[in-house]
C-alpha cells in the first residue's frame, strides 16, 4: 500500500511523541496535534494500517502504539528534520574538540569521543586506523644497564615504546649504527608499509650486529604489529545505566565484550555518511532495544575511522545526528589540512 503524506505525518508524530515521553501513543493524542488536521477515528485507522505495514506495534492490547525498528528507519531516512547547529553551538563544539595550538589526530578523536558522550549522555566508541599514518620519529634510548627502549611516533600522534633487555651493553658504535639505520629506513614510511618483507630486510641488514641487536629487532617487529592494529576508544559506557529501556545485565555484558564491536563489523569503514544500527539480536553482545549511530571520518578520500553513539532505540536522533555529523566532518577537515601542511613542508624541504 502506498504511504501517503498523512500517514507519514502520523508516523513522524508517533515517533516524536514516543521519543519524548516513552509512553505508547493513542490516536486522540495524535489527532490533537496542530499539524494533524483529521479526526481521531481517521488517525486510528491510519495507525492500524501503519501497524499492518510493520511501522508501528502495540505493546499491549489496550495500549497505544510505539514505533518498530522499521518505523524508526523510515523516520530517520525520510521524516526526521534535524535542526541546523547555530553559530554559537558550533563554536561550543569547536571548544570541546580542540585547544589552541597544535593537535594530533589521536587527540582530536579522543576529544570528539569525550565530547559526544557528554553531549548525548550515551556511550560513544571511536576507532582509528593508524595504517594511514606515517612514522615520524624512531629512537633507541639507553635507560639502564643492558636495557634499551625503542620509541616510535607517528604523524597521527600515536606513541609506541618497548623496553628490550640485551645480554650485554651496546657499544656507542653499535647503538649509533642501529639508531641511524632505523631513522633512515623507517622514518617517513607509512604504517601500512610495515610489511613482513620490510622487517626481514631489516633483519638481513644486521649481519655482524645480529647477535647483539636481536632483541631490539624483535622489539621493532612487535611495535610494527601494534601500530597496524585498529584501536578502539570508549567513553560514557556508564551513561547507559540511566536508561530504563535497556536491560542492566545486557549493559554489563556489553561493557565486558565491547572490544568485539570492531571484529563484528559494526564499525565498518566501507560506507559514507550516517548509518543507524539496531540491537535486534538478544544473543549477541549488542544490547537489546538499543541503537548505534555510526559516522566515518576520512583522510583525503579514504575512510580512516568511525564515531559511534550507542544508546536506547528511543533516542532523540534529530538532536544526536547533527552532533556526530559535525564532529566527523570537523575531524575530516582538520586531519586533511594537517596532511596538506605536511606535504607542503616536505616539498619546501626538497
Amino acid at each position: 500500500m502506498r504511504m501517503n503524506e498523512r500517514k507519514l505525518k502520523i508516523l513522524a508524530a508517533v515517533v516524536d511523541f514516543y521519543v519524548r515521553t516513552g509512553e505508547p501513543v493513542g490516536s486522540k493524542v495524535i489527532a490533537s496535534l496542530p499539524n494533524i488536521n483529521v479526526s481521531a477515528a481517521t488517525v486510528r485507522n491510519d495507525m492500524a494500517m501503519l501497524e499492518k505495514l510493520g511501522y508501528l506495534e502495540q505493546p499491549h492490547t489496550s495500549a497505544g502504539r510505539i514505533p518498530t525498528i522499521k518505523g524508526y528507519q523510515l523516520y530517520i531516512e525520510k521524516l526526521m528534520t534535524p535542526p541546523s547547529l547555530s553559530v554559537e553551538e558550533r563554536a561550543r563544539l569547536d571548544d570541546m574538540l580542540f585547544c589552541y595550538g597544535g593537535i594530533t589526530e589521536e587527540l582530536l578523536i579522543q576529544n570528539a569521543t569525550t565530547a559526544l558522550a557528554e553531549l548525548t549522555q550515551c556511550a560513544v566508541v571511536s576507532d582509528f586506523s593508524p595504517k594511514f599514518s606515517v612514522i615520524s620519529k624512531v629512537e633507541v634510548i639507553p635507560t639502564g644497564r643492558r636495557v634499551y627502549v625503542i620509541l616510535l611516533i607517528t604523524s597521527g600522534g600515536s606513541i609506541k615504546n618497548k623496553a628490550c633487555r640485551l645480554e650485554f651493553d651496546l657499544t656507542h658504535e653499535q647503538l649509533n649504527w642501529f639508531s641511524g639505520y632505523l631513522s633512515e629506513h623507517l622514518e617517513g614510511i607509512s604504517v601500512s608499509d610495515l610489511s613482513d618483507e620490510l622487517m626481514e630486510n631489516l633483519t638481513s641488514a644486521m649481519s655482524a650486529y645480529m647477535m647483539s641487536l636481536a632483541p631490539l629487532v624483535q622489539g621493532i617487529f612487535e611495535l610494527s604489529r601494534d601500530l597496524k592494529q585498529r584501536a578502539l576508544l570508549f567513553k560514557g559506557e556508564r551513561n547507559l545505566f540511566s536508561y530504563e529501556d535497556l536491560d542492566k545485565m545486557e549493559i554489563v555484558k556489553f561493557i565486558e565484550r565491547k572490544d568485539e564491536l570492531a571484529l563484528a563489523g559494526f564499525l565498518d569503514d566501507s560506507f559514507s555518511g550516517i548509518r543507524v544500527l539496531f540491537g535486534e539480536d538478544k544473543n549477541s553482545f549488542v544490547i537489546g532495544n538499543s541503537s548505534m549511530i555510526v559516522s566515518n571520518y576520512r583522510k583525503g578520500k579514504k575512510n580512516v575511522g568511525s564515531l559511534g553513539v550507542i544508546g536506547p532505540m528511543r533516542l532523540n536522533y534529530a538532536k544526536v545526528i547533527p552532533y556526530i555529523e559535525y564532529f566527523s566532518q570537523k575531524i575530516t577537515d582538520l586531519i586533511s589540512e594537517q596532511t596538506e601542511d605536511c606535504n607542503l613542508h616536505e616539498e619546501d624541504e626538497s
